[in-house]
């Protein structure tokens, strides 16, 4: 998506208190000593006692207070998750719009997988620069990961599912628009649907949820793919899209390759073993940029990956004013996604 001018982005992410280290996982017979050092996770955050709905309310909060923003302003609530949101046949974004009071939002959800953070802030930008009207849109993204239907630690290859919510307000640069945390100068996504294939397996598609194992169970799925198209269908496939959305996202920014103004790469909080076999090879043949891993504290935050880094961009002091990232991710499906991103 091609940004006629710069959108402005407050970023938050909340964390719940409790932390499974790596060592305690090991201890309980979670992970094995080989996964977990091809993972290089540290930790991943547990939330036992607060639904996703409301953990992506205390983020949505931390961004309305930062920006002095009014819920009542808002003109969407987009809603982004992977996993069970704590009902069934029931709106999660609706549930965030009503929790904050923002009457006059339209609540949007979406199941995009690992990347619905970042479709959220596309479709953000999107009714923004074609909307005059339109107040700030608030993108929010929440999962958490407990048994018995998803085990954290093993459920997938090349992740491990760390519990988070984040949010992020966007909005137009006017004279009565809050101070911007970080600049959103370019936005591109490509997707590779013959990859979805990947999630199903070879799998009959049924009429109940839960009904192929009691368990959530990636890893059969994968299995089951690359014994028919191997892996190497899916590292050259990942690799095109990758390549692809990091030059038009930096072109459409109007950076280089190895433009001095260019800080980081940030990249998916996907296992280290995973990141350096699908999104390292693509990502520095094509810019120069020092990479940025934001991830081995967090693990994998289901839909929010890219909108934490946002956040860790945002809060802390990674950028100096000028400085720009490029934070890039991707979700099952397949879709990828660049952003470049600045300090004003």
């Amino acid at each position: 998506m091609r940004l006629t001018s710069p959108l402005g982005l407050v970023a938050a992410a909340w964390y719940p208190r409790r932390r499974q280290t790596v060592e305690q996982a090991l201890a309980a017979g979670d992970i094995d000593a080989r996964t977990a050092r091809e993972l290089g996770y540290t930790s991943l955050p547990v939330s036992e006692d607060t639904a996703p709905p409301d953990m992506a309310v205390e983020a949505a909060g931390q961004v309305l207070a930062l920006s002095g923003v009014q819920a009542d302003d808002l003109s969407m609530v987009l809603h982004a998750s992977v996993h069970h949101q704590g009902h069934d046949a029931w709106s999660a974004p609706h549930y965030v719009a009503h929790r904050l009071g923002a009457r006059h939002a339209m609540p949007i959800g979406l199941l995009q997988q690992c990347n619905g953070g970042a479709a959220g802030i596309e479709l953000a930008a999107g009714r923004l620069q074609g909307d005059p009207a339109a107040g700030p849109a608030l993108v929010t993204t929440a999962d958490r990961f407990l048994m018995p239907s998803w085990h954290r630690w093993l459920s997938d290859y090349g992740m491990a599912a760390g519990d988070a919510a984040t949010a992020v307000l966007v909005h137009r640069l006017t004279g009565t628009a809050p101070a911007p945390d970080l600049l959103l100068r370019a936005l591109v996504s490509k997707a590779a649907p013959e990859l979805e294939v990947m999630h199903r397996g070879d799998d009959e598609l049924n009429a109940t949820p839960m009904g192929h194992s009691p368990m959530i169970d990636v890893r059969r799925t994968k299995r089951a793919f690359i014994k028919t198209y191997g892996v190497d269908f899916f590292l050259k496939t990942a690799a095109d899209r990758i390549r692809a959305v990091v030059e038009e996202c930096l072109a459409d920014a109007g950076l280089a390759a190895d433009d001095p103004r260019l800080r980081y790469a940030v990249i998916p909080r996907l296992g280290s073993k995973a990141m350096a076999e699908a999104y390292l090879p693509p990502l520095t043949e094509v810019t120069a940029a020092e990479v940025l891993d934001l991830g081995r504290a967090t693990g994998h935050v289901g839909a929010g990956d890219l909108n934490a880094s946002l956040a860790d961009l945002a809060r802390t002091d990674l950028l100096a004013p000028g400085q720009y990232a490029l934070v890039l991710n991707g979700g099952g499906g397949f879709t990828f996604t660049a952003m470049a991103v600045a300090r004003p």
